[in-house]
């Protein structure tokens, strides 16, 4: 019994001590060798415009920075230093996010705290992992591409422009297996939902895997702004074509 009691107790004490409640978030940064006082600020998108806002601005201190409010669902939201040379994306949602700075190479930046930031971390690799050859090529060929331009070697040029192709081909027959597979095996993950949003706006797309897909997707994600637009889309895709409606009781087949 006193062991019952101090697991719960234990539990309570956890839970008491998260920062956050549902609905709120708050993003902890670190931003090591950045000089105080630089500016940091979080961009979202406005719904109606879909444009890019600002919605905070916080200043660095002692390395560190701290961003703290409340979100409805999550989306792709950004974080734009003073002075990089871009913006670190990451996904705006209900917990703690955490997110390491690196000043020298941004893209290089570290987030993690929440499931879907922890997941779009994973298939980013993933997907890098995909793209790898492709990677390779250009940075094997592309000195030699620009040697065989400038001396107009449209025989060279050619080739490697088919080379190219294939491979970039093959990457992108590969790309649309894993993300078919991530969104068959991860229904939780908002990154899911963005992959049958995709699906749904790719004209060669099987509709009716897409549906199959997002049926299976938690009702979370169902519930936000791209699973609304999912949801629309399904539904119009299931409409008789205009003008083919049936024909009249009696009439020749």
């Amino acid at each position: 019994m006193k062991k019952i009691l101090f697991l719960l107790t234990a539990s309570a004490a956890i839970i008491s001590c998260s920062k956050v409640k549902d609905g709120e978030y708050l993003i902890t940064g670190t931003a090591k060798g950045i000089e105080n006082g630089k500016t940091i600020i979080l961009q979202g998108q406005d719904p109606a415009t879909r444009m890019t806002v600002a919605l905070d601005t916080v200043k660095v201190e002692n390395g560190k920075f701290e961003i703290k409010g409340k979100v409805t669902e999550p989306a792709f939201h950004t974080l734009l230093l003073q002075g990089a040379n871009g913006p670190i994306p990451f996904i705006l949602e209900t917990g703690e996010i955490n997110i390491e700075v690196d000043k020298d190479s941004i893209h290089k930046s570290k987030i993690s705290g929440t499931y879907s930031n922890d997941e779009y971390v994973k298939f980013n690799e993933d997907m890098t992992k995909t793209q790898k050859s492709l990677i390779d090529f250009q940075k094997k060929n592309t000195q030699k591409m620009q040697q065989a331009q400038q001396a107009q070697d449209t025989a060279t040029i050619n080739s490697l422009m088919k080379q190219y192709m294939e491979i970039q081909t093959e990457v992108q027959a590969n790309s649309k297996k894993k993300y078919l597979a991530y969104a068959e095996t991860h229904p939780k993950s908002f990154i899911s939902v963005l992959i049958v949003q995709g699906m749904i706006n790719d004209p060669s797309a099987d509709i009716k895997k897409s549906e199959s897909i997002f049926n299976s997707l938690d009702e979370s994600l169902k519930n936000t702004t791209p699973g609304k637009e999912i949801k629309t889309r399904l539904g119009q895709a299931k409409m008789p074509a205009v003008g083919a409606s049936a024909a009249p009781v009696g009439s020749a087949k």
